[in-house]
Formats: C-alpha cells, sequence, structure tokens
C-alpha cells in the first residue's frame, strides 16, 4: 500500500498529462482543418501539418514525462547530449531536408499560391515557368507550358522571387489574370 501512495502524485500527473495530451491534438487538428477548409488547402497537405504538430505535442509530453517522474537531471542530460551527437551527425548531412520540411509548414500557413496557379520563379539562372501541381512537405511540382515535369524544393520558394501570373477562378479550369 506505500507504494502506491509514494507514486500517487507522479500517477495522477501522468493520468492528466495523457488527458492534456489527447485533448490538445484533437484541439490542434481541428484547428488546422478549419484553417485548410477555409484557405481552400487540400486535404493531403493539412494532413501533413497535423502530424508534424502531434510529433512536437508528443515530444513536449516525453520530456513533461520524465520530468513528473523525477528522473535525476544528470541522466537526462546525458541520455541528451548523446542523442543530439547522433542526430547532429546525421542532420549535418541532411540538412536540407530538415529546411524543406520547415518550409513547407510555412509554405502551408502562408499559401502565397495554391495548387493550380501558374508562377514564375525568377532565377537569375534557370527561370521557370509553369502550373502547380503538388504542394508536398519536400517539394513543389510545376508543369512546364511544354509539358515538362519540373520539382523544385520548399526551400528555394524561399531564397528566390516567384510570381503569381494566374490563378484559376473557383468554378472552372479556365485562368484570370
Amino acid at each position: 500500500m506505500e507504494f502506491f501512495e509514494y507514486y500517487l502524485k507522479q500517477e495522477i500527473s501522468t493520468a492528466i498529462l495523457v488527458l492534456v495530451v489527447i485533448l490538445s491534438r484533437k484541439v490542434v487538428s481541428k484547428l488546422v482543418k478549419r484553417y485548410a477548409t477555409a484557405s481552400q488547402i487540400i486535404e493531403k497537405r493539412t494532413n501533413l501539418v497535423i502530424k508534424y504538430i502531434n510529433i512536437l505535442i508528443t515530444i513536449l509530453a516525453s520530456i513533461t514525462l520524465i520530468l513528473i517522474w523525477g528522473v535525476q537531471t544528470k541522466d537526462i542530460f546525458i541520455t541528451l547530449s548523446s542523442i543530439a551527437t547522433v542526430i547532429g551527425v546525421a542532420m549535418f548531412a541532411q540538412w536540407s531536408i530538415l529546411s524543406n520540411i520547415t518550409s513547407g509548414i510555412i509554405l502551408f500557413f502562408s499559401f502565397p499560391f495554391k495548387i493550380g496557379d501558374v508562377i514564375l520563379i525568377h532565377d537569375k539562372d534557370f527561370p521557370e515557368e509553369g502550373e502547380i501541381e503538388d504542394i508536398g512537405a519536400f517539394h513543389v511540382t510545376l508543369r512546364t507550358n511544354t509539358g515538362e515535369l519540373v520539382i523544385y524544393p520548399n526551400n528555394l520558394f524561399f531564397q528566390k522571387g516567384i510570381s503569381v501570373i494566374k490563378k484559376p477562378t473557383n468554378n472552372s479550369n479556365e485562368f484570370t489574370d
């Protein structure tokens, strides 16, 4: 009996944390979906953003859980420094992936252009004009006037100037200027 009383505070705190995580995931999911619907953003992109936010919530909950159960600070720092070293070495080689994911999330919320828009990428060496066919977590797919499929990493949309030339009308495939 004494064992259960000793850990009662941690057990109650853990239960509350689980409820907060479940509720926050549902609330965030509904808010992002409402935002996406109002902004006419496709479901695939919405689900990606919800997935990334849920990963962040899980990481924060894990850190909180470690603190609730009183893991020694020294042990936490040793573990985190080891994990950070491994991740740092791996991410140094793959930094552009993280950059593209972050850019994809920013593009989701700022939405300067949408699927179906015809855009011009102001690149000094390789200017490109095309219709946006897809906006994914890592890249944007363009279809040029000649039918060529061009894939641009998301992070380049923050490094190059972009002009939206034509936007599709709401009810047809016709474009407006």
